[in-house]
């Protein structure tokens, strides 16, 4: 122990002392974190030149990405030429309204839906055989009913959004308010709690957990969906511009696009975890 005390101690030495306090104790808690992973990706990215040198053909390799997407792709995101010709980061601010617009709804829908399944126990036997084949059904199988439904691409699209991420919802929520001890159920009958106070002081709180769960993996699923929705209905959107370069032929835009996929997804799922380590009590946290 007292080795590794003093080998934590010389490394936090070699931070510059002209640095910031807070920001010396930033690098010392991240440092480990965060040079594992470069490291990690440096390797992949080592490998993946080698395999791809220039002048191959078929999958360029990650200078050959980088030249060709650097002018606009890289050095301007945010340009609008009109028409479906915008940056990668118009194209991934569409998208993301069109997966706020879904995921909300299919969060308001299925909370609903899943602590009212979880409390009547007859609506659970009645409908969970249900849910359980329709979550079975790939995302892009719903798109042409959507299409028929609603004559309109954008409008198919958020559909398909809100019904691939909500059955992860519902089953969460549901499972989370059939785990409510019987003990919780017990204090409710002794209180003589209303059914609106029972829901907002035993229920809801116990159910919290399971919820954000269900929202971690709804989070998921919507961008997934939107992605490959978008490759079909066209307009604005980072699933089209994949298409449309594919159509093309430039793969260093595809190559970059998934980048830009992987990290948005990543920053999503981080963003619903962060709000549940807000709302979700810490005694409760897993």
């Amino acid at each position: 122990m007292k080795t590794m005390t003093a080998i934590n101690r010389n490394r936090r030495s070699r931070l510059p002392l002209f640095l910031p306090k807070p920001i010396r104790n930033f690098l010392q808690n991240t440092s480990p974190k965060l040079v594992r992973p470069l490291i990690a990706l440096a390797i992949v990215m080592v490998v993946w030149q080698i395999l791809c040198p220039p002048g191959s053909k078929g999958l360029p390799g990650p200078m050959q990405v980088l030249a060709d997407t650097w002018n606009p792709y890289l050095i301007n995101p945010f340009f609008d030429n009109g028409g479906t010709d915008k940056g990668l980061a118009l194209q991934i601010f569409a998208s993301l309204q069109r997966v706020a617009i879904g995921f909300s709804l299919s969060a308001v829908v299925g909370i609903t839906l899943g602590i009212v399944i979880g409390i009547n126990k007859l609506i659970y036997e009645a409908v969970d055989p249900i849910f359980q084949v329709l979550r079975t059904i790939p995302p892009l199988a719903w798109l042409p009913i959507a299409l028929a439904a609603f004559q309109q691409s954008n409008p198919s699209a958020i559909f398909v959004i809100f019904i691939t991420s909500i059955w992860p919802i519902i089953i969460n929520t549901t499972a989370g308010v059939q785990q409510l001890p019987q003990d919780y159920r017990n204090v409710a009958r002794v209180l003589q709690l209303s059914g609106f106070e029972y829901f907002l002081n035993i229920v809801f709180p116990a159910t919290v957990p399971y919820i954000f769960t269900g929202l971690r993996i709804g989070i998921g699923l919507s961008w997934l969906a939107i992605v490959a929705a978008e490759m079909l209905v066209g307009g604005v959107g980072i699933g089209f511009f994949i298409w449309d370069a594919y159509n093309n032929s430039l793969i260093s835009q595809i190559i970059l696009a998934l980048v830009y996929v992987g990290v948005v997804g990543l920053l999503l799922d981080r963003f619903v975890a962060y709000i549940g380590s807000i709302v979700v009590p810490k005694e409760q946290q897993k």
